[in-house]
């Protein structure tokens, strides 16, 4: 069977009467293969809106999707259970009650609290290497690696998880990168590493754009232009220069949008034109976006940036924003056209104090670079081509003969296209 007819089996069934590009009524309807995708992931599905939630969501589509987190404290007797919840239809989040490390628990948790059967050989899928053990506990039939960053990297980050990260990658039939950075740093450590940047929900973000979106009281009560950032708020922000930029722009309102996390609420600077707003949910950004004059990107050049590809650098663009950043590799190399560079508390008061006097033809001619970028990617287009990289790895391990028994195609199969 050719790679293109099987490609078009199994995501558009060609003749058969099934919705087109669904996984899973082909796996279903034709094929004794997984349809379940366990996700191990060091990332809580209720913080942040991030990579992980976004294709999740996606690939629910066409999959059962079981989304397992760290574990979570819990009393004595509820020990060896789980807390699970489902925020998207076909998706299960497990928050297993278990010691930290004891993947023996979190492996019962997961036949013992969700659909999982014994006789299921799901698809493993890697955010967090730390998970690596439960590949040889849960029977499966591919394994996959999603580098969204380099966590080894990140403080606190146990010695270990770099050894973990090397075992990953050694079992895993594909990788994913979040980033060009991260491709150049994982590619000769594999042979199937794919790059698959930081894509955005445009149209979310354009709610920036309709007049109907209020913009937040607190940003209509400010007085003078507000430059913004939403984030978390960690070891990878310079918080020396975005103190030291707001020392230089006195009338500039510099607005901080993000929980405070592994720093401290002492560690922030403090001055009368920076405003900590907390946590905001993934549904109020766009208005909080609308009341931006300029988004910001203060990231610190250090260990933990190396490999980062802000997801925010998008959705500013979806929203049309002026954008100043730090050199953040991923930032400064892909948009340099798109977003302002600076490097140091000068560099940035004079971008900000540009972007204040851009004239309507700059505007035009910014907003022109930033909605090519945006006609090139989504998280759809980036969902559906890791799908189709699926696709062709479980024709490749069925051709090789090592999943025979998990891929064999019915015998009519040829009749039926």
């Amino acid at each position: 069977m050719s790679k293109t007819n099987f490609l078009n089996s199994l995501f558009s069934l060609n003749k058969q009467e099934v919705k087109p590009n669904t996984i899973l009524n082909v796996l279903e309807k034709d094929f004794a293969r997984p349809q379940t995708l366990i996700i191990f992931s060091h990332l809580r599905y209720e913080f942040v809106k991030q990579r992980p939630q976004h294709l999740v969501e996606r690939m629910a589509h066409d999959m059962n999707v079981i989304f397992v987190e760290e574990p979570i404290g819990y009393e004595s007797d509820e020990e060896g259970t789980a807390r699970t919840f489902s925020p998207y239809p076909r998706v299960t989040v497990v928050q297993p009650k278990t010691k930290f490390a004891d993947f023996e628990s979190i492996k019962d948790v997961l036949y013992s609290f969700t659909a999982l059967s014994q006789n299921d050989k799901p698809i493993l899928w890697f955010y967090s290497p730390s998970f690596v053990q439960m590949t040889s506990l849960v029977s499966h039939s591919m394994v996959i690696y999603d580098c969204m960053d380099e966590l080894a990297q990140f403080k606190g980050a146990p010695p270990q998880l770099v050894h973990d990260e090397q075992q990953l990658i050694s079992l895993a039939d594909l990788v994913f990168t979040g980033g060009r950075s991260l491709y150049e740093s994982k590619k000769r450590r594999h042979d199937s590493v794919h790059c698959f940047p930081s894509s955005v929900e445009r149209k979310h973000f354009e709610k920036a754009l309709q007049k109907s979106t209020p913009v937040p009281t607190e940003l209509k009560e400010l007085n003078g232009p507000v430059v913004g950032f939403y984030g978390v708020i960690d070891e990878r922000l310079d918080l020396e220069l975005l103190d030291k930029t707001a020392e230089l722009l006195p009338a500039v309102n510099f607005v901080i949008i993000g929980p405070v996390v592994k720093i401290t609420e002492a560690d922030l600077p403090k001055r009368i034109n920076i405003h900590y707003l907390g946590g905001r949910k993934y549904e109020e950004l766009p208005a909080y976006l609308k009341g931006f004059d300029i988004a910001f990107m203060p990231f610190a050049i250090n260990q933990a940036t190396q490999f980062i590809s802000p997801t925010k650098t998008l959705e500013f663009m979806a929203a049309q924003k002026p954008i100043i950043s730090t050199a953040i590799r991923d930032v400064a190399e892909i948009y340099r056209k798109e977003v302002k560079i600076a490097r140091s508390a000068e560099e940035m008061s004079a971008a900000i104090t540009a972007y204040l006097a851009e004239s309507t033809d700059e505007k035009k001619t910014r907003i022109k670079l930033e909605n090519a970028v945006m006609n090139k990617t989504s998280w759809d287009k980036t969902a559906q081509q890791m799908k189709e990289l699926i696709a062709e790895k479980m024709q490749q391990l069925a051709t090789r003969g090592g999943a025979l028994e998990l891929y064999q195609l019915p015998s009519n199969y040829g009749a039926a296209i």
